[in-house]
C-alpha cells in the first residue's frame, strides 16, 4: 500500500520523509497555509530522496500553469482538488503525460462512480466540508466507497492512531495525511514515522 505525505512547506520536511521514505509527498500550490512556490518546490525536489514521487496539488488552476510546472521536471504527478470538470481533465491529459489524481470531497457513492469515468489515473477520496477544499483533518463515511476499478488514495482525518484500524475494512491503493502527522501545523518526523510503520504493518 501506497504512502502520500502531503503539504510539504518547509526543507527540514524533506529531512522528515527521507528518513521514512514514503511513496509520495504533496506540494500544495493553491492558497492554504501550506501553499509553496515553483523555486520552493524546485530547491525540495533537489534535496529529496529521488525514490519518493512528487505531487503538485492545485485548486481550479490554469491548465497552462499546470503543464508549466510539469515541464520544469519538479513535479511527477497531478493532484487536481477543486471544481474541474470532464472537460477540464480531458485538455490537461492531453496536454501532458504525467499521471493525474482526481480528488473527490465525498458526498454520495454516484458522486465517486461518475469521478472515476473522467479522464484520470487514480481517485482521491476525501472529505466534504461545504466552502473548503480540503477534508479539514475530518473522516468521511467511509461506506459510501462502492467497488472501484481505478486505483485509489483514501483521505480525510488519517493519523497514526486510527490508521490501523481504517486499513482493516477497506484496502486503498494508497492512504494520504496531512494534517495528521502535524503538530501545532507544522510536521511532526516522529509522527510521519508512526504513520508510515503502521500502514507499512
Amino acid at each position: 500500500m501506497k504512502v502520500k505525505i502531503c503539504g510539504l512547506c518547509q526543507m527540514q520536511d524533506v529531512s522528515y520523509v527521507n528518513a521514512c521514505l514514503p511513496d509520495y509527498v504533496g506540494f500544495v500550490f493553491a492558497e492554504s497555509r501550506r501553499q509553496v512556490s515553483s523555486e520552493q518546490v524546485k530547491e525540495m525536489r533537489k534535496a529529496l530522496n529521488p525514490r519518493i514521487q512528487t505531487v503538485g496539488v492545485f485548486v481550479n488552476e490554469k491548465i497552462e500553469t499546470i503543464v508549466q510546472l510539469c515541464n520544469r521536471g519538479i513535479l511527477d504527478l497531478i493532484q487536481l482538488h477543486g471544481d474541474e470538470d470532464g472537460d477540464y481533465l480531458r485538455r490537461l491529459a492531453s496536454s501532458t503525460d504525467i499521471p493525474i489524481i482526481r480528488a473527490v470531497r465525498v458526498q454520495s457513492a454516484r458522486q465517486i462512480l461518475e469521478a472515476q469515468k473522467q479522464k484520470c489515473d487514480y481517485l482521491l477520496l476525501d472529505t466534504y466540508i461545504p466552502g473548503q477544499y480540503g477534508g479539514g483533518g475530518k473522516s468521511f463515511d467511509t461506506k459510501l466507497v462502492p467497488p472501484l476499478s481505478k486505483p485509489w488514495f483514501l483521505a480525510g482525518g488519517l493519523d497514526p492512531g486510527n490508521i490501523g484500524e481504517k486499513l482493516e475494512k477497506y484496502h486503498p491503493f494508497g492512504v494520504d495525511v496531512s494534517s495528521g502527522v502535524e503538530t501545532e501545523g507544522r510536521k511532526d518526523p516522529k509522527k510521519i514515522q508512526a504513520f508510515i510503520e503502521r500502514v507499512r504493518r
